[in-house]
């Protein structure tokens, strides 16, 4: 909407959710952007799967509880998802859908990786749900990773991956999976989240708005 006043033209601002208020229930946009996130991370996932997993696996032939130094990329989803549509449920869909098109590409663990996605999702889940969803920074996100990693392994990869494993070599196995959980999908996660925001990409949600508040109080 345009008005004049003495001879200019003034333009509304462009309109933000706003960054603290309580949140609606989903909304059709929600869905569609957990849904592009996730797709697009599958076609990533394809990707790692294909060209670069393997070559991890050789680098750490020699001591291949180092290989979990990986993990992250597949928990990224999930986080990225909360952080953007900060409902629960959010990172368990984003990283469900991601699983799906994962398997639909083509991948060398079958349909277990569905399994994997939801596990991943859980434990970015638990983390904002013990925050009452109201906090949304780089410890809480940082947080849903180490903990993905924790349930993806514990409940998971301990048993079916590496059951072989000596209780040494899966305790760090683990610990390898943790620091990837923080550093690959935490601050991984919230950094593409704050450049997202950062090109307008996000001005329909809270994390978009946030940007745009910090913005005006620096200038």
């Amino acid at each position: 909407m345009t008005g004049t006043t003495s001879g200019a033209v003034r333009r509304t601002p462009p309109t933000f959710i706003p960054a603290r208020a309580p949140l609606p229930r989903w909304r059709a946009i929600d869905l569609l952007t957990a849904a592009m996130v996730a797709v697009a991370f599958g076609v990533v996932f394809w990707a790692f799967d294909t060209f670069v997993y393997p070559v991890v696996s050789a680098v750490t032939a020699g001591f291949p509880p180092l290989g979990e130094l990986a993990l992250g990329v597949w928990l990224i989803p999930a986080v990225v998802g909360a952080l953007i549509v900060r409902r629960p449920g959010a990172a368990v869909l984003t990283e469900l859908v991601a699983a799906n098109v994962e398997l639909l590409l083509g991948n060398q663990w079958g349909i277990t990786v569905l399994a994997s996605g939801f596990l991943q999702g859980v434990g970015v889940e638990i983390v904002f749900a013990i925050l009452l969803w109201r906090r949304f920074g780089a410890v809480p996100a940082v947080l849903g990773g180490m903990l993905s990693a924790a349930l993806e392994i514990a409940c998971y990869e301990w048993w079916s991956y590496v059951p072989s494993y000596s209780w040494g070599w899966k305790l760090i196995y683990l610990a390898a999976g943790l620091v990837s959980g923080a550093v690959i999908a935490g601050l991984g996660g919230w950094s593409l989240t704050r450049a997202l925001a950062r090109s307008s990409a996000l001005n329909a949600f809270p994390a978009g708005q946030e940007f745009h508040e910090g913005r005006t109080r620096k200038a």
